[in-house]
């Protein structure tokens, strides 16, 4: 019998560790399985050491709807389900707890002991202030299988950290890396909640990827999916007979844009279930970081839905209270337990206060993915320059809104996927125009106030879309363009680094200040970042084809101001205008301020300054 507080715990959906609870655990006799069922009438745990028989190993009755039974003689790496019965219906379950299933397309779990001899406790004692907000964050965001070709986790290790390194990045932030069944997905169809795919080797193979990129000052960003599950037999789908995990209504059970369904966040035991699985994955496998995938098809009933195809709430409105509270218990329960950890939501609407504190009325994330940012900067990358200074407001919208949260800035897989065409093909022009627009784009992404994502690929300049079935094309580099652009991401991360103006002050929108921000005539924006105790940085972006000679801005002290960076240097691929390696001021009042260079200012590309000395 499971214990009357683990009951309660789980009744009242407040249990963080059901991992602990169900699945299946080993001892020193055998292994003992719980499922928690509650409106089955029938459960038999089968596997290989019954062969798969359903009428061998019945499960009792423990409480709380959770079934049990201890099965002696059962070691590690064997194969079960659940086989579960209600009133002529049956089905044969893959363990919702599960450590460890076989390789797909088998559904089997797979009894596992997760015992793993750790060496980042450096890393986890300074992690809280490695993601603070005031701390450079650069994110390489990866899916595993096709970084490299498909291989093991564990093999996976020294090229992905030898490249993170040298690109200077401080995070890598992996596609979800939970079972899934259709590798198509990219595993944002979860089966698994608790397992890793098994695709790339075992938990233990997967705990020395995460343990190594630790040892080499690599934080980990787990992309996590709560927001839906697929229908597949073996799922959490229809799991006891009953719409257990799931609404049984359609209209708020089912999500119409993947074909999936939806979890019922007013029922306390599947909250707990999600709780707990975002607990495992920071416990047992020391992720830094949970990415909350579709936050916004969670908050709203009639999210990509029609008239008469979604439910209001008890209230008459489309805000989908059970699933805000949810969210709300989701993130109060980690960063109680786990302080220095974040949570970040891909959240594309305007609901207010998404990583604010719940006890402000905020739903309690730690950054939130500035998904407004992306959509208004590639349409306006994608436009002809000589029409884009008449979509000047595309660049500079953002400011007026860029305090409201903490910020990540994303160029992810999903701008790259789907008939999109990469990043380099999204820029207008012959080769030179778009190798010059792509290092523009990322040097107006770095200098941007957020933190940075982006996707694999992208920083070697990818003529294609991405295509989760080839390795990425590293020949590329071998192409002096190509190599300029992964040379060019490197430098922007170093400074970034380097500099606290360009990281310290992302949530801090009174340490910006626009130097042009009405230029729309010449399509060029300049900006001036401030931090405490830091020398402020110029950041300048010309976003048309031709050079500005002579062109002043103000800027806020006196002296020798460094080109620090220039995206059109030869070193990169591109034309060589710039200004000597650096300015110097003249007592000419400009842009509000008493001092002001005069600068060449080179085509498609930005460029930082800084003076020699912080005042």
């Amino acid at each position: 019998m499971i214990g009357d507080h683990d009951r309660w715990l789980l009744e009242e959906g407040t249990h963080e560790r059901l991992h602990e609870l169900l699945g299946c655990h080993l001892d020193a006799e055998g292994a003992r399985f719980r499922v928690w069922a509650p409106n089955a009438e029938r459960v038999t745990v089968i596997g290989d050491f019954n062969g798969w028989d359903p009428l061998a190993h019945d499960m009792a009755w423990a409480g709380g709807g959770v079934w049990e039974r201890h099965v002696p003689d059962v070691g590690p790496g064997v194969k079960y389900r659940f086989h579960i019965e209600r009133r002529g219906w049956y089905a044969d379950k893959t363990d919702p707890v599960g450590f460890f299933t076989e390789w797909p397309p088998g559904t089997a779990s797979r009894t596992w002991d997760l015992a793993y001899q750790w060496g980042d406790d450096a890393w986890l004692a300074t992690r809280g202030e490695r993601q603070g907000q005031d701390a450079p964050i650069s994110i390489y965001e990866l899916h595993l299988g096709s970084f490299r070709g498909p291989t093991r986790y564990r093999m996976l290790a020294e090229p992905l950290i030898e490249w993170v390194v040298r690109q200077g990045y401080t995070h890598v932030e992996l596609l979800p890396v939970l079972e899934h069944p259709f590798y198509g997905s990219w595993g944002y169809q979860t089966t698994g909640y608790f397992a890793p795919t098994s695709r790339y080797g075992d938990p233990q193979d997967l705990m020395h990827l995460i343990d190594h990129l630790h040892r080499n000052d690599i934080g980990v960003i787990l992309d996590w999916v709560p927001s839906h599950f697929p229908m597949d037999g073996h799922g959490l789908i229809h799991f006891d007979g009953t719409h257990l995990y799931e609404p049984a209504d359609w209209r708020i059970g089912y999500h119409p844009d993947w074909g999936s369904a939806i979890f019922d966040y007013g029922r306390p035991e599947v909250r707990a279930f999600l709780i707990s699985s975002a607990h495992f994955w920071i416990e047992r496998y020391h992720i830094d970081a949970i990415r909350v995938d579709a936050v916004a098809s969670m908050l709203y009933r009639d999210y990509s839905r029609s008239e008469g195809e979604w439910i209001p709430n008890q209230f008459g409105g489309r805000e989908h209270l059970e699933a805000i509270g949810f969210v709300r218990q989701l993130n109060e329960s980690l960063y109680r337990r786990h302080p220095g950890i974040q949570t970040i939501a891909e959240e594309s609407t305007a609901w207010p206060l998404v990583s604010r504190p719940v006890e402000g009325g905020g739903l309690g994330f730690g950054y939130k993915w500035d998904m407004g940012w992306m959509n208004d900067t590639l349409r306006y990358m994608a436009r002809d320059p000589v029409h884009r200074k008449f979509h000047h407001n595309e660049l500079t919208f953002r400011s007026m809104y860029a305090g409201q949260e903490n910020f990540v800035l994303p160029l992810s897989h999903d701008e790259v996927v789907h008939g999109k065409g990469s990043l380099l093909r999204k820029q207008p022009g012959d080769d030179w125009r778009r190798f010059a627009g792509l290092r523009l784009l990322l040097g107006h992404q770095w200098t941007t106030p957020g933190k940075k994502l982006l996707f694999m690929g992208d920083d070697l300049g990818m003529p294609n879309e991405w295509n989760h079935d080839s390795s990425l094309p590293w020949h590329l580099l071998d192409d002096p363009l190509h190599a300029g652009i992964a040379a060019w991401v490197a430098d922007l991360n170093r400074v970034y680094r380097a500099e606290p103006a360009m990281h310290a002050s992302d949530h801090r929108p009174e340490w910006f200040r626009w130097v042009a921000a009405d230029d729309a005539a010449a399509s060029t924006v300049a900006f001036v970042r401030y931090a405490d105790g830091a020398r402020p940085v110029l950041a300048v972006s010309n976003f048309t084809p031709e050079a500005w000679h002579g062109y002043r801005l103000g800027v806020p002290q006196p002296g020798r101001w460094s080109e620090l960076l220039n995206s059109d240097a030869t070193i990169y691929g591109g034309s060589g205008v710039g200004n000597l390696g650096g300015v110097v001021t003249e007592a000419v009042p400009s842009h509000g301020y008493d001092q002001s260079i005069v600068i060449e200012v080179p085509p498609l590309a930005t460029m930082v300054l800084a003076p020699e000395e912080a005042h």
